[in-house]
């Protein structure tokens, strides 16, 4: 069978598995992104592992073109979920997203850092582990509000913005804690950091703001065929780049600030369900998927399971009770502070990126690259069953209001 078929047949068995596996969890009461990482976990190689399929013979399909897929879709999320809001909204939840971002990070780093010790691992390890703790993959969160119907409320305002805080602020300290152990410029290259931060949240703001709308106007009154969408999808590219290559951000944070942007424009409605049509027929279902591929059960140490349940425990409690702290600290109830706390607890992508770095860096052994591995899966399944159930469904909540 030639490659081609071969990624024909791999991408026919992901998308008729996802969406079978989603009505399924639709069916029990869950969001149906659950039902997609469970049958990407079962199709990798902790169980099926179809890229051994007897057809199959490329061993580098999901590594290549199924994972670059997977991370369109995974832009194509953010971006969504960022033209969905409007940025007078965020701009009214600043508060809450930078206490909740901030603290959502140094609460989880510093019982990460604390149970690293504890388990008797070297300082340098120990710190390492807090930082993976500290991040945060919102994709399945905000995936999991849409699907809700409440990211546009108090709380899926303050989850966004939050994770921009977030991020940002893991960057910045993952810089400075890898400047001082590789012994670099350290202060310097610190301060190169944040002000590459800046000048890309300062300029991708400005091109937003005052290029981008004349940008749409011109090219939907060309006689050009989805011109607006193609626009569309190489705004959301050029930030996503701009990002990583320029603001030393994640790809997902580009195309987040892209959707916010682009949805104060008059051609929104232009593209937007051309958009949808494309992320959720195939995009997203391929990334949903393939978090659930890259994750391989079969190597998870059980002589080093209650270091592996101590760091699941402490990178869900840290995270529900840092942003939850932060959310309350700004305003928010109890229960919202406790539902913004469940939107943070997802690792995801971010969190096998913050853990892949760790080994190209000689900082943790495979024993606990695999804990931290465990803790990104159970912390990824886990926030869209605890965001369900925190979430009254939508009848019941139009009967409170």
């Amino acid at each position: 069978m030639s490659e081609f078929l071969q990624f024909v047949l791999t991408l026919l068995i992901i998308l008729l598995a996802a969406k079978v596996a989603g009505y399924l969890a639709t069916r029990v009461g869950q969001p149906s992104v659950l039902g997609e990482l469970l049958v990407g976990v079962a199709l990798g190689p902790s169980l099926f592992n179809i890229i051994h399929l007897p057809y199959i013979s490329d061993a580098h399909l999901l590594e290549n073109t199924v994972a670059v897929m997977g991370e369109m879709g995974v832009l194509l999320l953010m971006f969504l979920a960022g033209l969905e809001l409007h940025l007078s909204e965020l701009k009214r939840n600043v508060r809450v997203s930078a206490l909740a971002g901030v603290m959502g990070v140094i609460v989880p780093s510093l019982m990460g850092w604390g149970t690293g010790l504890l388990f008797g691992m070297h300082q340098e390890v120990a710190i390492y582990l807090g930082l993976t703790m500290g991040a945060t993959s919102v994709s399945i969160s905000a995936q999991t509000l849409m699907e809700l119907k409440v990211l546009r409320s108090r709380v899926g305002l303050g989850l966004l913005g939050a994770a921009v805080f977030d991020d940002i602020m893991v960057i910045l300290l993952l810089s400075i804690f890898l400047a001082v152990v590789s012994g670099g410029q350290g202060i310097v290259d610190i301060l190169l950091v944040f002000i590459r931060m800046f000048t890309f949240l300062a300029g991708s703001a400005a091109f937003g703001l005052w290029v981008l709308p004349y940008l749409m106007k011109r090219i939907s009154k060309l006689s050009i065929p989805q011109g607006s969408l193609t626009l569309a999808i190489i705004i959301l590219l050029v930030y996503a780049l701009a990002a990583e290559v320029w603001g030393g951000m994640a790809a997902i944070t580009g195309t987040f600030i892209a959707g916010l942007m682009l949805g104060r424009t008059s051609e929104k409605s232009r593209f937007e369900s051309g958009l949808h049509s494309l992320t959720y027929g195939l995009f997203a279902p391929i990334f949903f998927i393939h978090i659930g591929l890259s994750i391989n059960l079969r190597d998870l140490n059980l002589n080093a399971l209650w270091f592996l349940l101590a760091v699941v425990v402490i990178a869900v409690i840290g995270k529900i009770l840092g942003a939850g702290l932060g959310a309350r600290l700004a305003g928010f109830s109890n229960f919202e502070s406790l539902q913004l706390g469940l939107g943070m607890i997802s690792r995801g992508e971010v969190g096998l990126i913050v853990a892949s770095l760790g080994v190209k860096q000689g900082l943790v052994s495979p024993d606990e690259f695999s804990a931290i591995v465990g803790m990104v899966l159970f912390t990824t399944l886990l926030t869209p069953i605890l965001l369900r159930s925190a979430f009254p469904p939508v009848e019941s909540r139009a009967q409170l209001s």
